[in-house]
């Protein structure tokens, strides 16, 4: 035991051509002593003449998880996002750095000024040469503020940019078309076939959103076109492309520069399965305008829906006709879509809705149909499959209807989606009249909203839709004995009113005055 502790600590001899190995101690040192090098991590280091240096301890990487969907953010990863009920949506991102305190402003500091001296004038706005577009931007764009515009994949919102942009560079206004999804190869295929061919218009791959300032100051653009947001990226974040974190940053950018230099820009955002835009919702904070862009696209009728809008009217709708040419405004969308109604079909009623500001004429369409099955379908294309279950529910209690063998499938042509109240009517009538095989008469739309006990409730803005129908050669309505006699005095048309869903269903197949 004594000769294998001295083994420790007396060094072996010298060999030729090589120094002593000497003890190397746990901690300190001294003259003398090998200097010796510790791994990173807030140990100690030695330098060639065996003095000590500062300890620099290494930083730990910070990571946090954050919901692709919703943008919620937790300390661990989990299957299920508490925030928004989504699964497998929370990824793991490189924690932002800390600001810099000396960082330099990207923009002039903005003085506070009293409410009072500030010049109010009203904005001119810029035209689109889109007639709709403008009608759903509330007049046409205002300088300086940020459009949104979401859908699904292939639904035609690049085209219909593209088309806006050669509009706007016709008039004398340069456009910045800013793509990281196409090369400008790509973009100048679709332009042509658009008839989109201007020198106004700039095309950029860039994906940087920090480089964007200088692209629009360089080619002295008017507008500015993002397709998309989600493919920007800011050096300054550690995130991958497409996160969380790196679209808040990107749309940050974006906005700080379309408000400093007073141009309109336009985002393109990708839509989740659900629908909904895809990113934070700060993303739909931050924009000015939020459109949706809709439809069927087995249709060739699409629908620009603007659900945030600072300065117009919010759920103003725009409808576009699909072609091989690009997008096309429709100037009378209620005879575009009743153009191929059968009126002798059962199961297919008319009803005036509003869409935003603007009302049309659509047709509600139902099919019952006996059921082989225990448990009856139920099926809604363009309405509420919950407010379909409600219309059924009234019918059988209140009316006498017996659709518990049948199934019932309900449909809104067009690609139109309906919310309002005012369509429970039709779509009850819609019911009633495939259940017994009998269309209604020609020239009868119908309109109103069912309450549980069965009764017919007015609608708003009844006039206004009713003046609509008999613009297209609907002079028969039935709708609620409240709405009667105002629409009669101001229309002239032939008002049936009714007081339950009852009456409803035995006037419209029967052909009663009510």
């Amino acid at each position: 035991m004594k000769d294998a502790s001295l083994k420790r600590l007396v060094p072996h001899p010298a060999r030729p051509g090589r120094q002593a190995d000497l003890p190397v101690p746990q901690s300190g040192g001294g003259p003398g002593r090998r200097p010796f090098l510790r791994a990173p991590g807030g140990r100690e280091s030695r330098g060639e003449q065996g003095n000590k240096t500062a300890v620099t301890p290494m930083p730990k990487p910070s990571v946090r998880f954050v919901c692709q969907n919703c943008g919620y953010e937790a300390p661990r990863w989990m299957g299920r996002c508490p925030d928004c009920s989504q699964w497998a949506t929370i990824v793991e991102e490189q924690a932002a750095p800390p600001p810099a305190s000396a960082r330099p402003r990207a923009y002039p500091l903005a003085a506070p000024e009293p409410l009072s001296s500030i010049d109010f004038t009203a904005e001119q706005r810029l035209s689109t040469g889109i007639s709709e577009l403008d009608r759903v931007l509330g007049g046409g764009l205002v300088p300086g503020s940020v459009v949104l515009i979401g859908g699904d994949p292939g639904i035609g919102k690049s085209t219909l940019l593209m088309q806006a942009s050669g509009h706007l560079a016709g008039q004398g206004t340069g456009v910045l078309y800013v793509s990281g999804e196409e090369s400008p190869r790509q973009i100048r295929m679709r332009s042509r076939r658009l008839g989109v061919d201007s020198e106004r218009v700039w095309v950029s791959s860039e994906t940087d959103a920090s480089a964007l300032e200088s692209l629009v100051e360089s080619a002295g653009a008017g507008a500015l076109v993002i397709d998309s947001i989600q493919t920007m990226s800011d050096p300054s974040s550690p995130s991958a492309p497409g996160t969380v974190s790196q679209v808040r940053s990107a749309a940050a950018h974006v906005a700080a520069l379309a408000r400093a230099r007073g141009i309109p820009a336009f985002l393109v955002g990708h839509v989740t399965k659900d629908g909904s835009l895809a990113g934070p919702r700060v993303l739909e904070h931050m924009v000015d305008t939020v459109l949706y862009f809709e439809g069927d696209r087995d249709s060739s009728y699409r629908i620009l829906r603007a659900v945030k809008n600072r300065f117009g009217a919010t759920d103003e709708v725009g409808i576009f006709e699909m072609s091989g040419a690009g997008l096309s405004s429709v100037e009378n969308p209620s005879a575009a879509l009743l153009a191929e109604r059968d009126e002798k079909g059962a199961g297919s009623v008319v009803c005036p809705v509003l869409e935003g500001t603007r009302p049309l004429l659509v047709e509600v369409q139902a099919l019952a149909a006996p059921t082989h099955f225990p448990s009856p379908r139920r099926m809604a294309s363009g309405v509420d499959f919950n407010r379909l279950l409600l219309v059924l529910a009234v019918l059988e209690k209140r009316a006498g209807l017996r659709l518990g063998q049948a199934d019932v499938y309900a449909n809104v042509t067009g690609g139109l989606r309906l919310s309002e109240p005012a369509a429970d009517l039709a779509l009850a009538v819609a019911v009633a009249s495939s259940l017994n095989d009998r269309p209604l008469p020609p020239g009868t739309a119908v309109l109103g909203e069912i309450g549980l006990s069965g009764e017919v409730r007015g609608v708003q803005q009844a006039e206004r839709r009713a003046r609509e129908a008999v613009r297209l050669g609907f002079a028969r309505l039935i709708l609620s004995r409240r709405d009667a006699r105002a629409v009669a005095a101001s229309t002239g048309a032939d008002c049936v009113g009714v007081r339950t869903v009852a009456e409803a269903v035995r006037v419209a197949l029967e052909g009663e005055s009510g």
